[in-house]
């Protein structure tokens, strides 16, 4: 770089002054072959708690460590140089704190111009350049590896691809252009673009090997060691490097044909999982296109310039509060939860009922918690029944090979089953999942208060009852907690933490340290009707009914928030939820919060003849409402717009979290924003939701102001 690259470079470093810079420490290896190898460690001095990231400052530590070896190779110093991280981590990627600071294209494009301008000194160092990769490699970590010559990876390595579809940017860095030339372009587009959006999913060792990301696999106990040996044996030519999935689309129609129907298929999927609406999924692709028939320096002008214009998005930014604020961080100190001191230790849980859901509360509390969980139920066929489920939940999972034989006898000898709630007299910890009646839930509680002993925690999985309600009757109500999971309970992270009226501080504090045990991200809730997901989903869900009720078509009532990009839409949502639970949670909350929330009676007619999906499949492969279903349903005569639906839906929930909050059901926004990412998997291009609200206009128009001040 010349002088005045290297001070503008230097101006953007200085615009991130507290980050943690990974450094670039190195010390020359003799390899028994004779050949000198300069060792590059990537470290920044803290331990596994903190992962290397790339900021402007590392990056420009990194390019002035890599010209001195550059120097070295051509006088003749060193023959090789190998990259690798300080223990688990390779390079956790770009330190995303700092780059969301980076407000103006012009920092944009020279944080972009920065990594190719280290990186291709790797590509092109004038001696072999080897990764190493120990451990954590995404985004420009494993860009990193690509642009050596050679790489090895420990089997023990996790994390792994490149999430930038994901995090609302492009690998820009190399990557889109060179992984798909390892691995074939089918794999590349697994690894930029279903795995960053089928929940951000990344390989281990293994995989990178098997792809071709990686020429040699080796073990951590002495991976660098073998690394090392298997590097020589290649300067040496003792060792010949074999890349079956290796290829080069410029000047080969087939390889060209391959590549362009591996975009297409990605093409679809970004389809169908976002509705094209993030921008950085179709930007990937189009880059990927562009690469197969230009060079590597041409493909780089590409990615800096879709980095350029994705870092200003407002869908890159609320990915990256999203997933930076709010995942990583809020999650973890969960506003308003008590001193976590106070909370009791749970040696015994009890699950009452036996039924679907309380199967799968059991199974996860003895899978986390490791402790003895008994189910209860009316009669022991029911109780058989449930327990028969659980062992066969479990021995699904050894069958997959998710649990060894040893933890799978011991997860199914933890769970016991008796008709009579004495069983609960030693529990810690009781949770009931019974029928959502809040009559039958009281009676429930009643006999559980009965034999269980005072310091016993209670707890309810209800999803739109009163918990106040709920332990009205009891003789110590100040143990009794909301405690709502989501379905299903072993992949959604959501845990609703109620508080009632009476709820204690110790019930609150086990609440949440049990939350904790069972990895889940807990969010401290009032005990107000279908509390914040439910709440947030039905008043959604309400809006769009009302609409096709008053005789909006149904393919324009269920499209019309397409431009959101939510997981499914709302009609598919109403048959996953099952049409009878979301009219009785609307019912339920039709009656805590008046005419806001539709009750619908076309739905009513749906559950009274059986019908469980207004969209039934048709050959062609797509989804029609048959013409006996519409002859039960009665319209309206006030059609409404794709384009007024999304505005009014807009509008109806920027009003019901602006009340939410008002009414104190979370502590701010981000609690909203962080339930609706975990709990309902909203995307986090849309930053949960009240981000993308205070950019469509949304919460200014119905609150007067926005969510979040800039």
């Amino acid at each position: 770089m010349s002088q005045s690259t290297i001070e503008n470079f230097a101006s953007l470093a200085s615009l991130v002054p507290h980050e943690i810079i990974t450094h670039s420490l190195v010390e020359d290896v003799q390899l028994p072959g004779g050949h000198r190898m300069a060792l590059l460690t990537l470290d920044n001095g803290f331990d596994h708690t903190k992962p290397t990231t790339l900021g402007p400052n590392t990056l420009l530590e990194l390019h002035a460590t890599l010209t001195e070896q550059k120097r070295r190779a051509a006088a003749g110093e060193i023959q090789a140089l190998a990259v690798t991280g300080k223990p688990h981590f390779l390079v956790a990627g770009a330190d995303l704190s700092g780059v969301k600071n980076l407000t103006e294209p012009v920092h944009g494009r020279a944080m972009a111009e920065l990594g190719h301008a280290a990186y291709d000194l790797l590509a092109d160092l004038g001696v072999p350049t080897f990764a190493f990769i120990n451990g954590v490699a995404l985004g420009g970590g494993l860009e990193i590896a690509l642009a050596c010559t050679y790489r090895t990876v420990s089997t023990g390595a996790n994390g792994i691809g490149l999430p930038e579809a994901f995090i609302g940017l492009v690998p820009g860095w190399g990557g889109v252009y060179r992984l798909p030339r390892l691995t074939g372009p089918e794999a590349a587009m697994t690894v930029m673009i279903e795995n960053p959006l089928n929940n951000n999913r990344s390989l281990d060792g293994t995989a990178a090997a098997k792809l071709g990301i990686a020429d040699a696999l080796f073990e951590p106990a002495d991976f660098l060691e073998q690394s090392l040996l298997w590097a020589d044996g290649v300067l040496g030519g003792g060792t010949t490097v074999q890349r079956p999935n290796a290829v080069e689309p410029n000047g080969n129609p087939a390889i060209a044909a391959r590549w362009a129907a591996a975009a297409a298929k990605a093409r679809a999927f970004v389809e169908a999982k976002t509705s094209n609406a993030a921008p950085a999924p179709a930007k990937v692709l189009e880059v990927f296109e562009a690469g197969a028939s230009i060079t590597q320096k041409e493909s780089a002008a590409l990615e800096i310039a879709a980095l350029t214009e994705l870092m200003q998005t407002n869908a890159f930014h609320n990915t990256v509060y999203a997933f930076l604020d709010l995942v990583q961080k809020r999650s973890k100190r969960p506003a308003g939860a008590p001193d976590a001191k106070l909370a009791r230790p749970v040696t015994k849980v009890g699950v009452v009922g036996a039924g679907l859901m309380a199967g799968q509360l059991a199974l996860l509390f003895a899978k986390n918690l490791k402790v003895p969980v008994v189910i209860t139920d009316i009669d022991q066929a029911r109780v058989d029944k449930g327990l028969a489920h659980i062992h066969g939940e479990v021995d699904k999972q050894l069958a997959k090979g998710r649990i060894s034989g040893d933890a799978a006898n011991r997860t199914k000898a933890l769970v016991t089953g008796a008709v009579s709630k004495e069983a609960f007299a030693d529990a810690d910890f009781v949770i009931e999942a019974v029928f959502e009646e809040l009559a039958v839930k009281k009676q429930v509680f009643a006999e559980v208060e009965a034999v269980v002993s005072p310091k016993c925690i209670l707890a309810t999985n209800t999803s739109s009852l009163s918990v106040t309600e709920m332990g009205r009757d009891l003789k110590n109500p100040e143990r009794l907690v909301g405690f709502h999971f989501f379905n299903p309970v072993a992949l959604m992270p959501l845990l609703e933490i109620a508080r009632a009226e009476r709820t204690g501080e110790v019930a609150l504090a086990t609440a949440f340290a049990v939350g904790k045990a069972l990895r889940k991200t807990s969010v401290l809730v009032k005990d107000e009707a279908a509390f914040v997901v439910n709440r947030i989903l039905l008043r959604l869900m309400g809006e769009i009914a009302q609409a096709f009720d008053d005789g909006t078509d149904a393919a324009t009532a269920d499209g019309a928030l397409r431009p959101m990009g939510l997981p499914m839409t709302p009609f598919t949502l109403l048959a996953m939820v099952g049409i009878p639970v979301a009219h009785h949670v609307s019912e339920s909350l039709h009656a805590a919060f008046g005419e806001r929330f539709h009750v619908s009676k076309n739905q009513q007619v749906l559950i009274s003849h059986g019908i469980t999906s207004l969209w039934t499949p048709t050959a062609d492969g797509g989804a029609e409402i048959p013409e006996s279903t519409l002859r039960l349903l009665e319209f309206g005569n006030s059609p409404s717009t794709a384009a007024d639906l999304l505005v009014r839906t807009q509008d109806a929930l920027a009003r019901e979290i602006g009340l939410m909050l008002d009414e104190g059901v979370v502590a701010g926004p981000q609690d909203i924003d962080l339930c609706m990412v975990m709990g309902a998997g909203w995307p986090m291009h849309l930053g949960g939701i009240t981000p993308y609200l205070d950019q469509v206009g949304a919460s200014e128009r119905v609150n007067g102001r926005k969510f979040h001040q800039d």
